[in-house]
């Protein structure tokens, strides 16, 4: 059987929340968050400037913050065991996030997934600066990954599934072999290859893990 890939965004797919949300919830600035957030995923907005002023910010927030937002963030319902049930297939499973590595990281290691990219937020003095170092990863850079990841794992990209929920996933999603749309957006629906609904392991169903 030709070796296959999993790659799945991660805020509001493979966890149920937003980690820019749940950090700004410490700042202060939560609700103009939440709502520029909303905005970049419907694709109202250009979402590396989206980001830029979301992370703004967070500006002065200790680092410490990482360890209590951890602690709050959910897997999405069946996400534990759709990781665990393709890995046991031989599939390999990538990440990429719109989020931050400092989240990321933490979150994939107990789900055996060395595959991954996010922001990285600066900090400097234990503080963070309101900035991310390096170039956002965006919709483009989304796509980018899913074919560096393929490479990497000597997968066919028509071997390949992606899923996500948002604007910034749609390039992903087309670069697959199979793009499914994960309690979605309407723009991310209308363009995805099949729309899943309720518990992540749900996709399971789907032909590209049928056959």
């Amino acid at each position: 059987m030709n070796p296959r890939l999993l790659v799945m965004d991660v805020d509001s797919t493979l966890i149920t929340g937003e980690v820019i949300e749940m950090l700004a919830a410490r700042a202060g600035s939560q609700e103009r968050v939440a709502e520029i957030t909303e905005r970049a995923m419907r694709g109202e907005l250009d979402f590396a400037a989206s980001l830029h002023e979301r992370v703004a910010t967070l500006a002065g927030l200790p680092d410490s913050v990482f360890a209590d937002v951890l602690a709050e963030v959910r897997l999405t319902p069946g996400a534990r065991e759709l990781v665990a049930e393709v890995q046991a297939r031989g599939w390999s499973v990538g990440l990429v996030s719109g989020g931050f590595v400092e989240i990321v990281g933490p979150l994939a290691r107990p789900l055996g997934i060395t595959l991954l990219r996010a922001n990285t937020l600066e900090v400097v003095d234990a503080r963070l600066t309101g900035r991310v170092t390096g170039a956002v990863v965006d919709r483009a850079a989304k796509a980018v990954a899913l074919r560096e990841y393929a490479a990497h794992a000597g997968v066919d990209l028509a071997d390949t599934v992606a899923i996500g929920d948002g604007a910034n996933d749609l390039d992903m999603l087309a670069a697959a072999g199979y793009g499914i749309a994960f309690n979605a957006k309407p723009v991310v629906a209308e363009q995805a290859d099949a729309v899943v609904n309720g518990r992540l392991d749900d996709v399971l169903s789907l032909e590209p893990f049928t056959r």
